[in-house]
C-alpha cells in the first residue's frame, strides 16, 4: 500500500464519543483512484523511542525488528479525499484512554503528524439494486455515511445505528427515499440489539444490497446466518464484518478471524478487515 503522511489541520466533535480529525498531505495522489464508499486507511503509530528510519511498512519491518518494537496499526475509513487540495478527514470513536488510536484523537492538535498505508476498499453501493440495507455501530458510521453519498440518485435506502444514547446520533446524509433507526445502548452491553433492530426492520421487495458492519460477534455470529440463509442473499449482495471485536485489541482480532474463516471453511465476506480498532 502507498504511504502518506499527513498533517493536523483541525479536529471536531461529531457526537461525544465520535470525533474528527481533520488532514492535510503534500501528496494525496495515493487516492486519485479510490472510488469505493468503504475507503480505508491503515494508520501507522510507530512505538515511543523507536526509530524506523524511512520505513513505515509494518510487513516490511516484520522479522527485522523484535515484535514487542512493531509499530501499531489501526484501521479507519478515509473519508471526503481531496487530491488537488490535499484534504483528508477521519473519525475515532473515542472511549476515554482506551486503546491507541482513540486517544490520539483525543489529544491531536493541529501541526501532529500521522502516517497512514492504503487507501483500500472493496464496497460501493449497487446501482442496480432495487434498494439498500446499511448497518452497522459507531465504528461503521463514517463508512455508511460515505455509502449514503455514494447512492444513486432516487435510491431506496434503509438504515439501521446502534449508539449509545440519542446524545450520540450523528447526522446521516440521508437522501429523500432513505430512513434511519438508531437504537440505543443505554448502558446494556448485552448482544443482540442491532440484530434485533435489523429483524425489525421491513423487508422490501426487490434485490437488495446489504452493507452490514460493526461488533464482530453480533455481525458475524448474529446478523450474517440472518441475511444468508434466512433472507438468502447471495454472496454479491452483501458486504459484511467485524469491525472490531469487544475485549480484543486490532491484533487479537485479526487471530479471531482468521479463526472464524477456518471454522466456517470459506473465506472471509466482501469488505472483511478489522476497522475502527482502538
Amino acid at each position: 500500500m502507498p504511504t502518506t503522511h499527513f498533517t493536523v489541520t483541525g479536529t471536531s466533535w461529531i457526537t461525544p464519543s465520535l470525533r474528527r480529525v481533520h488532514l492535510h498531505s503534500a501528496d494525496l495522489s495515493a487516492f486519485a483512484e479510490s472510488g469505493f464508499a468503504d475507503r480505508y486507511v491503515k494508520l501507522v503509530f510507530p512505538k515511543p523511542g523507536v526509530d524506523y528510519g524511512d520505513q513505515v511498512d509494518v510487513r516490511a519491518l516484520r522479522g527485522t525488528v523484535a515484535p514487542e518494537l512493531l509499530p501499531d496499526v489501526r484501521t479507519y475509513t478515509a473519508l471526503y479525499p481531496d487530491v488537488e487540495a490535499g484534504t483528508m478527514a477521519i473519525d475515532f470513536v473515542v472511549h476515554g484512554d482506551e486503546g491507541i488510536a482513540g486517544p490520539w484523537a483525543a489529544r491531536a492538535e493541529v501541526g501532529d503528524t500521522l502516517i497512514a498505508n492504503g487507501p483500500g476498499g472493496a464496497y460501493r453501493p449497487n446501482p442496480e439494486a432495487d434498494w439498500h440495507l446499511l448497518v452497522g455501530d459507531e465504528s461503521a458510521v463514517p463508512a455508511v455515511s460515505a455509502a449514503l453519498e455514494a447512492l444513486p440518485q432516487g435510491a431506496v435506502a434503509r438504515v439501521v445505528v446502534l449508539v449509545e444514547s440519542a446524545a450520540h446520533e450523528p447526522e446521516l446524509p440521508l437522501p429523500a427515499n432513505a430512513t434511519v433507526t438508531f437504537v440505543h445502548r443505554d448502558g446494556d452491553t448485552a448482544e443482540g440489539l442491532l440484530e434485533a433492530a435489523v429483524r425489525g426492520v421491513e423487508w422490501l421487495d426487490g434485490r437488495v444490497h446489504a452493507f452490514v458492519h460493526g461488533e464482530a460477534e453480533e455481525v458475524m455470529r448474529g446478523l450474517r446466518p440472518y441475511l444468508r440463509t434466512e433472507r438468502g442473499l447471495a454472496r454479491e449482495q452483501l458486504s459484511i464484518s467485524g469491525y472490531w471485536r469487544r475485549g480484543r485489541s486490532e491484533d487479537g482480532f485479526r487471530e479471531w478471524k482468521a479463526a472464524l474463516a477456518e471454522e466456517d471453511g470459506e473465506p472471509r465476506e466482501r469488505g472483511g478487515r478489522p476497522r475502527g480498532g482502538r
